[in-house]
């Protein structure tokens, strides 16, 4: 889901932020950038972020300030300034020139004084970087609790119509038996202009068998079925995202069976919706962990 959040932290030595960014995915994939001189942190960040979250791609900046005075020195490249130095002096000689070779003049000229790169405690400051990062995620998923919620209102109306749609398809394909013996009668009728008079025993079983290729008794079954199996992933504690994608796979397939062996226009009308509707929840699966 997609979502955003920081948080930061501050001691006496250190003083460490994060920013993470969510979207959708269908795997856990998390990208994490940190200072130099802590990569080693990396996969600690990693370990956390795959505890709390299921699916989605992870973004996670984490900034590190070292407050203490070893980390904010410089050095002076002696060699190189006394060079300079001795470089500026023979030009004004040479050429007569007038002024002073000032600390300004000196530090214009660039690449003298360099910060020293302290050395980086990871272990040290991991405390607070864990701190910090459960202090963001949980921010995150308040924001991603809420866009579930927000589907899961889009979910339960998709559903209420889908569940409407099978009481209604399982209605209209009552009496399939009696309506497949009246079009075998006229069929009979229209082809030998009432002149032949077909047993009505061989009419009934030839009927009975029409009737039995189409029923979509149990495919309706294993459709309520289904619906009550997405309200119950919707429910659980754990991550559903998968579930429910795979719940949607069934779903299409019992009502593409049903598809294929009714004959009543009106069932294959209230099918097509049924469909569309189920498309539009794969869709939105995508952002559901």
């Amino acid at each position: 889901m997609t979502a955003y959040a920081s948080a930061e932290k501050t001691s006496e030595l250190l003083t460490v932020s994060t920013e993470i960014r969510s979207v959708n995915s269908r795997h856990l994939d998390a990208v994490v950038r940190i200072g130099h001189g802590y990569v080693l942190l990396e996969e600690k960040i990693k370990a956390i972020l795959a505890e709390r979250l299921a699916r989605g791609r992870v973004e996670v900046m984490v900034k590190i300030k070292d407050k203490r005075e070893e980390a904010n020195a410089f050095e002076i490249d002696t060699v190189r300034a006394s060079a300079y130095h001795a470089a500026l002096v023979r030009l004004k000689t040479e050429f007569d020139l007038a002024g002073d070779i000032s600390v300004d003049l000196m530090a214009n000229a660039g690449g003298f004084v360099k910060p020293v790169e302290a050395g980086k405690d990871p272990d040290a400051c991991w405390p607070m970087v864990r701190e910090c990062l459960y202090q963001a995620l949980d921010g995150l998923n308040v924001m991603r609790q809420k866009e579930g919620n927000y589907l899961a209102e889009d979910f339960t109306r998709r559903l209420e119509f889908i569940d409407g749609r099978i009481r209604q398809i399982e209605e209209r394909s009552r009496g399939l038996l009696e309506i497949y013996q009246k079009r075998l009668k006229d069929r009979i009728a229209s082809l030998t202009g009432g002149v032949v008079d077909i047993d009505s025993g061989r009419i009934e079983q030839e009927a009975a068998m029409l009737a039995d290729r189409s029923d979509i008794s149990e495919e309706l079954v294993r459709a309520r079925s289904h619906v009550r199996q997405f309200y119950e992933i919707m429910k659980a504690e754990e991550p559903g995202g998968r579930k429910l994608n795979f719940l949607l796979q069934e779903f299409n397939r019992e009502f593409n069976t049903m598809g294929s062996k009714t004959g009543n226009t009106d069932i294959s009308y209230m099918i097509v919706e049924v469909k569309a509707e189920l498309e539009k929840l794969r869709e939105q699966v995508q952002n559901v962990e």
